[in-house]
């Protein structure tokens, strides 16, 4: 039998914990704090984020239950109600914010081989936004409309491996275009983004730090076509073209020349009207990279189904800013579980397995490979053999 860690034990422990001591002093997260740290509170909406609990009394009750395994499992306060609502009001956002970057760092290399089923040497990133509907009445400080309170998800998704690399969490007035002033150019990599994002100065910063970008083109804009290369129709596309802006204000915003690409896709008969300024690309590969875009609307799609990002368990902004940044610390650290452990079983499933198993003694590797082994009784004596 295995007496070892309990479930939720084993999935904190590949938390890089002296980088979170590191945030909890960089931000005074525990100054004033006696018993409940910011340790306990991450702990508690982790908790709340994989069991999919729908309040802080509900977080409260399920913890309570389990009071005598509470220490094991890394909690050290007391579970309170009003303590973690105070705490999740009170202790800064972005202390979560470096911890779920932190585990961003560690995630990228896990996936770095990941294959696009392309032949591309660029890191591929899609930018796109997901806004979630807030009643304004209780979220006040969420401007959206006059009838309605929102906050919106920015995200820069690296496709291999499908992990966040740039977020950021703003109200809903925020135009998506303003998002690319804060970005940093990675050199080199190729950035896909939807039509909202046609903005040509800031493009032609990407272009200016060697950084590639596709993005859907808009039909009001005007251009010259310079030359055109050939293409095979059989693959859908329609035409390969250098073009020059001619619009009022375009040729100083971007002076240099584009690549424009025209793609008709077979299935729903839709054409598709593409902007580069990556001409090296073979025209159908651009298509193909666009295709890929989806990915980050399906990761808005999961995290919504999965994550606990719809309701809050606060009204502040700062309390919404944390639980969004615990959410995505736990989708970060459940996907480089699934690489340190080799499983072949998809994010879905291992959530789905932890949401019922966080209080069982089971080896996790086991768990969530559902092999059956015994454990050397050696291993898990809690004295040492003094004449080993």
């Amino acid at each position: 039998m295995y007496t070892g860690n309990f479930v939720f034990s084993q999935l904190m422990a590949h938390l890089p914990m002296h980088t979170f001591r590191r945030c909890v002093e960089r931000y005074h997260g525990n100054r004033y704090v006696k018993s409940f740290t910011c340790f306990d509170q991450f702990l508690c909406l982790a908790f709340a984020q994989l069991t999919h609990r729908e309040s802080l009394r509900d977080i409260e009750v399920c913890l309570r239950a389990h009071r005598d395994k509470l220490y094991h499992l890394g909690l050290r306060g007391g579970i309170a109600r009003n303590t973690l609502a105070h705490a999740n009001q009170q202790r800064n956002w972005r202390l979560y914010a470096d911890v779920a970057h932190a585990l961003i760092r560690l995630a990228r290399p896990l996936y770095a081989e990941e294959d696009l089923g392309l032949e591309l040497d660029n890191t591929v990133y899609a930018l796109d936004s997901s806004t979630i509907d807030l009643c304004l009445s209780v979220f006040p400080w969420a401007h959206f409309r006059d009838t309605k309170a929102a906050v919106k998800l920015h995200i820069l998704l690296d496709l291999q491996g499908s992990i966040p690399t740039f977020i950021h969490v703003s109200d809903g007035k925020l135009h998506d275009v303003n998002i690319l002033d804060l970005l940093i150019p990675e050199p080199g990599a190729i950035y896909i983004m939807d039509r909202a994002y046609l903005d040509f100065q800031r493009l032609f910063a990407l272009t200016l730090a060697a950084a590639f970008f596709v993005i859907r083109n808009k039909a009001n804009i005007r251009y010259r076509r310079r030359y055109s290369h050939p293409v095979d129709k059989t693959t859908g596309l329609i035409c390969d073209q250098t073009i020059v802006l001619t619009g009022t204000n375009t040729p100083a915003y971007y002076p240099q020349p584009l690549r424009c690409i025209k793609y008709r896709d077979p299935h729903t008969q839709t054409t598709f009207e593409f902007l580069t300024n990556h001409f090296a690309l073979p025209a159908h590969t651009i298509t193909e990279l666009y295709r890929y875009r989806w990915r980050v609307e399906l990761f808005f799609k999961w995290i919504k189904q999965h994550l606990r990002i719809n309701a809050f368990f606060g009204t502040s902004e700062n309390a919404v800013k944390t639980q969004l940044w615990t959410a995505i610390s736990v989708y970060v650290l459940v996907a480089i579980i699934k690489k340190r452990l080799k499983l072949p079983t998809e994010l879905y499933t291992i959530l789905q397995i932890l949401s019922l198993t966080l209080f069982e003694k089971v080896p996790l590797y086991q768990l969530l490979t559902q092999t059956d082994y015994k454990t050397d009784p050696r291993d898990i004596l809690n004295q040492l053999n003094l004449f080993d």
